[in-house]
């Protein structure tokens, strides 16, 4: 299938929506945070994949706004497996190019999360083959209230006029400032909705679902998804005869 795959025409960045860790669990009759501890190995495949190919971003949805919410001592344990996991593979990172960014309110992660995050990010910050985004503690619509906010703050200190607000500059608000949008986002567990992530940034992405469980995710599966999206006319509201003339 890696043959297969047309590398001028790969998509810069690919987003990832992981869902399924808790119905794989169930469905292995293991407690929920062992689903989320296998699907660090789903991690490690798409990574793998995503560099092979010359995929140039790929962003995590690791945790969410909501999903502290959930019971303490899963939130606790997600906790203790993320720092567990960069501590752990910070070496592998760094062998294989890897630049580690995190997006989302990471402030209020607890302080050893923060700390092991800061010190992987800063750690891999010369690496250029491929930046992996982790999204923790984080949801679209915080983002972007984050963004009113920041603008209407300038405009009320009469740093910028209201009327000159455009797309980069609030672009440029978000937690996503200089990475490209996502051309791909993909999402595990059938569930086909979004869930608050990369609202702005995904306007011209494209979509791609599957069934499988993320902790049954494989390189075979981020090809799959490649493959179909090159496949696709990508038409950003012109008409085929303008994207592709004849």
């Amino acid at each position: 299938m890696l043959g297969r795959i047309d590398t001028t025409k790969v998509p810069k960045h690919i987003a990832i929506i992981m869902d399924g860790n808790g119905r794989w669990a169930k469905a292995n009759g293991e407690h929920r945070v062992v689903g989320h501890a296998t699907g660090v190995r789903s991690v490690r495949e798409a990574l793998v994949a995503a560099t092979e190919v010359g995929v140039e971003y790929l962003t995590l949805y690791a945790f969410s706004t909501e999903n502290w919410n959930r019971p303490a001592n899963e939130v606790a344990a997600l906790m203790d497996l993320l720092v567990q996991t960069i501590a752990g593979e910070l070496e592998e990172l760094n062998k294989n190019g890897v630049r580690l960014q995190a997006i989302g309110d990471v402030e209020s992660l607890p302080a050893t999360c923060r700390d092991t995050l800061r010190n992987a990010i800063d750690n891999t910050a010369k690496n250029d083959r491929i930046t992996l985004v982790l999204a923790l503690s984080y949801s679209s619509r915080w983002e972007i209230l984050r963004m009113a906010r920041n603008l209407a703050r300038a405009a009320k200190n009469g740093e910028i006029d209201p009327e000159e607000i455009d797309e980069q500059m609030i672009g440029n608000e978000l937690t996503t400032a200089g990475i490209p949008d996502p051309e791909l986002l993909i999402r595990t567990s059938g569930e086909q909705r979004i869930s608050n992530f990369l609202l702005w940034q995904i306007a011209y992405a494209e979509l791609w679902f599957t069934p499988v469980l993320w902790p049954d995710f494989k390189k075979e599966h981020l090809y799959s998804a490649i493959l179909d999206y090159q496949n696709r006319e990508r038409r950003f509201g012109l008409i085929s005869e303008q994207v592709t003339p004849g």
